[in-house]
């Protein structure tokens, strides 16, 4: 039987997590890991209360550990963040004898702290090449960059604590050649509702979720300018109708945590709230998710039949949030929406190239600070809800997918030391290939700063090139499948070329440099 273990860190609210907390991440991990008959070995795993990206020294935050004899998940420690990665440590160490006594078969990791409180760990999968999957860009970047034997590095725009366990067990087991079916459900019910729904309100969590439908708008979008496919226009205008109904939906799943339940009440109160646009149709799923959990605890207490609490729960939350932003809030919610998009539209009406220029050189600081998911994104999906494509689409796929795809270019082709062009080839497929894990480059950006610097002037140049074409555009989908996307098809193409050959061509640059520096100071400790 093999045996894998977890490490890594969260928040309470963390928004790739799907909205869901930590010790429910584990519990559905632990319950796929049982249907792929693998073992769990071990866990140190920390959880924030609290978003990972607002997070400090002092945030409140618990280790978690596995009882192997009791089959159960355990809370070792509780303190400061501070405080939890210094008792980790201590963990690490032990977790790093039972992969070299040869244990422990595979790692996941979920934003782990490879430099820090599992570096021991880390090093011992390398060691020992271990198969290792798991979330978070940066961190699974400087684990690659490490040696380490990745199978899998999970994306975690539009997925859940389900989707995301089921990968990891998939690509475990397809490495390993076991046989594994999901678990689709739980296997167990402890608890059927949550006692802190407000704190699983998060915008960001919901636009990152949203995602794949205006992605859908986009491509079918570009498909009506086809000739013999205009009928699809009135696809188009379909689905626009229906984004906010697919917000709704996520957002009361998210809130409430109760499965379809939540879904149903989502989905009526998003149908109530299309007139308010996604941002009515966000305040109706918000409130849809917080009436199910209300409801549903309040028809348990009065002893209802499983069924009716069902029926009352789902539906009757969803018809009176939608009822609330259908008579009072539709207004006030599509002109806020408006506004948004007013704002932009005359930034760049009074000049695009200045627009391209100044989001080309704030995007990266804005993805690096934790900005981009929380206030650039919504942006994007504002723009979006009509035309189906972005002014800051476009600089995303060019500032960051494109430039980041230049980065780990210029070091598979002349990279500083020869491992470095095994790390750089996944993110450059990936970027080129999919149009995302921008996060490929920050090895590379945060060991150089001309590489960095280069980043940011090469984003620059190609947001500038957004503006001198006036491209809407959109990230997130194949590069090859981006212009398609677009409402200029060559200006698109001019200014993805620019992104991604200006960073090459700076990383190209400062690569020579640093081994020119390097090789002289070989020769002056030789000498």
């Amino acid at each position: 039987m093999k045996r894998v273990a977890i490490v890594g860190s969260s928040g309470g609210n963390l928004y790739n997590l799907g909205g869901k907390e930590p010790e429910k991440l584990l519990k559905e991990i632990i319950n796929q890991a049982m249907a792929a008959d693998i073992q769990i070995a071990k866990i140190q795993f920390i959880a924030a209360q609290g978003s990972m990206d607002m997070a400090g020294k002092d945030t409140l935050s618990t280790v978690y550990s596995w009882d192997d004899e009791a089959n159960e998940i355990l809370s070792l420690f509780r303190g400061t963040l501070e405080e939890c990665n210094q008792y980790v440590r201590t963990l690490d160490e032990a977790l790093s004898t039972e992969i070299k006594a040869g244990r422990v078969d595979g790692l996941i990791s979920m934003s782990a702290d490879p430099d820090g409180a599992n570096q021991h760990a880390i090093m011992a999968a390398v060691e020992k090449q271990i198969a290792i999957v798991g979330t978070g860009g940066t961190s699974m970047a400087l684990i690659s960059a490490k040696g380490a034997n990745v199978v899998l590095t999970s994306g975690t725009t539009g997925t859940t604590n389900r989707t995301r366990a089921i990968s990891f067990m998939t690509a475990l087991c397809k490495h390993w050649g076991i046989s594994y079916r999901p678990i689709i459900g739980e296997s167990s019910r402890a608890s059927a509702i949550s006692n802190n729904p407000w704190k699983r309100i998060n915008i960001r969590g919901i636009m990152m979720s949203s995602l794949p439908g205006f992605i859908a708008l986009a491509l079918i979008l570009a498909l009506s300018k086809i000739p013999g496919l205009d009928m699809l226009s009135s696809v188009f205008d379909v689905l626009i109708k229906a984004l906010p109904v697919v917000i709704a939906a996520i957002a009361a799943k998210q809130v409430s945590d109760m499965e379809e339940v939540s879904v149903v009440a989502g989905v009526l109160a998003g149908v109530l709230s299309i007139d308010g646009g996604i941002i009515g149709g966000m305040i109706g799923g918000i409130g849809a998710g917080l009436l199910v959990n209300v409801l549903f605890r309040k028809c348990i207490e009065w002893r209802f039949p499983t069924t009716t609490v069902n029926i009352i729960a789902g539906g009757v939350s969803g018809l009176l949030a939608g009822l609330i932003v259908f008579y009072l809030l539709a207004p006030i919610a599509l002109q806020a929406g408006e506004w948004v998009k007013v704002l932009i539209e005359g930034a760049v009406s009074v000049s695009p190239v200045a627009a391209g220029l100044i989001a080309g050189l704030l995007i990266w600081p804005a993805i690096i600070g934790g900005v981009y998911h929380a206030a650039i994104l919504p942006i994007v999906l504002l723009e979006m809800e009509k035309t189906g494509n972005s002014f800051l689409g476009a600089v995303d796929m060019v500032g960051l997918v494109m430039v980041s795809a230049g980065i780990t270019l210029a070091n598979i082709v002349s990279p500083r030391d020869k491992s470095e062009a095994t790390v750089a080839t996944p993110g450059f497929l990936i970027n080129m290939g999919f149009g995302t894990f921008v996060e490929a480059a920050y090895p590379f950006m945060f060991s150089n700063k001309a590489v960095f610097a280069g980043a940011i002037i090469s984003s620059g140049i190609a947001g500038m090139m957004v503006g001198v074409f006036d491209v809407r555009g959109t990230a997130y989908v194949p590069s090859v499948m981006a212009p398609l996307l677009s409402s200029n098809m060559l200006g698109f193409v001019v200014a993805m070329a620019t992104g991604l050959v200006c960073a090459f061509l700076f990383t190209l640059l400062a690569n020579r440099v640093a081994k020119k520096r390097g090789k002289q100071s070989i020769e002056k400790l030789s000498a």
